[in-house]
């Protein structure tokens, strides 16, 4: 909104310093301080409230370090972070973007989701929230939505360069371009690396090519429903999501920057994605967000985010690689919720397979997910989630070193 605002006053009435909004940079920077004021403003009084009305964390006795102390602790804290990014957003975005509408939604659809549950759990006094086939089932409606947006919005385009000898360059005076519709997304560790979803549908039949959309669609299905569940399961010690989904958030802000400037792109032979820039003041609000709501949520917590935070933190970064075409990068990337839905995969598969074999159900980790398992192995849950961050920061590192290693 005040993007507006200020571009008229610049063109209509050069007000000094007005122009500034025009910056992507500067507007992140504003977005990224006014989510954390946000989160510290709005964090401390939600908690009281949710003090006052009893809104208490019910916990089972798994036998796990420090678990019982937390019975009582606030949650619901999730609708810190999406205030936190919400806000920002809608001030300082172009929200004629295609781009920033997609997240806004799919911030408000799988927090709408979780708070549904957790409302369940809390208020109705029922342990079990919101039936799992519906969690799926708003995944899966969010997934279709996102996917048929891509599809078949002509605002979703990428742009291509081409010179009089066919090479392709963003920064020569003679460059003719054009912005195109293409299915294409980042391969990582190719020399070529884009691959065009369309081209892999046509090698399988026409049939496939002509209605490949109804193959994309599900890639972004299981994409955004694998990620969201993937942050609510790491979301079981203090500070572990949040402090994730920060480093994850700094990382695509990265991406989306470099495939949002001409120049840059062009510079990494990547691809350029025409208004994609404008995710970066997403990704800083949505930085902004996590780190504040770690003021409250690192160890000991304050609050808990609950579904109402983690669904949704999941959600919008399997989103925004999806549109900056980095999805292929989710399993690196996000490489600390895979491994926890891995561990949890493994976990029920393995103890059912023994139990079908020997009769009686066998299991390969103490508990799971991953973290509990090192938490019956006496970690103490700090030094855990100290070392998830650093995972996480080394995978997003490594992230950013496949834009040239090929």
């Amino acid at each position: 909104m005040l993007y507006y605002l200020f571009d008229y006053l610049h063109k209509h009435y050069h007000l000094p310093g007005a122009g500034v909004f025009q910056f992507i940079s500067f507007r992140a920077a504003m977005a990224v301080i006014t989510s954390l004021i946000i989160a510290q403003l709005f964090g401390g009084r939600l908690i009281r409230v949710l003090q006052r009305k009893q809104v208490g964390e019910s916990v089972r006795d798994l036998g796990l370090q420090g678990q019982l102390e937390k019975k009582g602790t606030p949650t619901m804290g999730g609708l810190i972070i999406l205030m936190a990014i919400l806000v920002p957003v809608l001030l300082f975005a172009k929200l004629d973007n295609t781009y920033i509408v997609l997240m806004l939604l799919s911030t408000v659809w799988l927090g709408l989701i979780g708070f549904l549950d957790d409302y369940i759990k809390v208020f109705q006094k029922n342990k079990e929230g919101l039936s799992g086939r519906f969690k799926v089932l708003g995944q899966v409606g969010l997934g279709i939505t996102v996917g048929w947006v891509l599809f078949i919005s002509n605002d979703v385009t990428v742009r291509q360069y081409l010179l009089p000898d066919g090479s392709y360059s963003a920064v020569d005076a003679s460059t003719i371009y054009q912005d195109v519709k293409l299915m294409i997304t980042t391969v990582p560790f190719m020399k070529n690396n884009e691959i065009n979803y369309g081209d892999l549908f046509d090698m399988a039949g026409s049939v496939f090519n002509e209605y490949y959309a109804f193959f994309y669609i599900p890639i972004v299905i299981v994409i955004i429903t694998a990620v969201s569940n993937g942050a609510n399961l790491t979301d079981g010690l203090d500070g572990l999501a949040a402090g994730t989904s920060a480093i994850i958030g700094v990382t695509l802000a990265i991406l989306a920057f470099v495939s949002g400037n001409a120049l840059l792109a062009d510079y990494l032979d990547i691809m350029f994605i025409p208004n994609s820039g404008e995710l970066v003041i997403f990704c800083t609000a949505f930085v902004g967000a996590c780190i504040g709501f770690l003021w409250y949520n690192s160890y000991p917590a304050q609050v808990f985010m609950g579904d109402t935070g983690s669904l949704a933190l999941g959600g919008i970064i399997a989103v925004l690689a999806l549109i900056i075409r980095k999805e292929l990068l989710i399993p690196v990337l996000c490489g600390v919720f895979l491994i926890e839905n891995l561990s949890v995969m493994v976990q029920v598969s393995y103890f059912k397979y023994t139990k079908r074999k020997y009769g009686e159900g066998r299991r390969l980790l103490r508990m799971s997910p991953l973290h509990h398992h090192y938490q019956k192995l006496g970690y103490h849950e700090s030094k855990i989630v100290s070392r998830f961050w650093i995972v996480g920061i080394m995978l997003a590192i490594f992230t950013l070193v496949t834009l040239k290693l090929r």
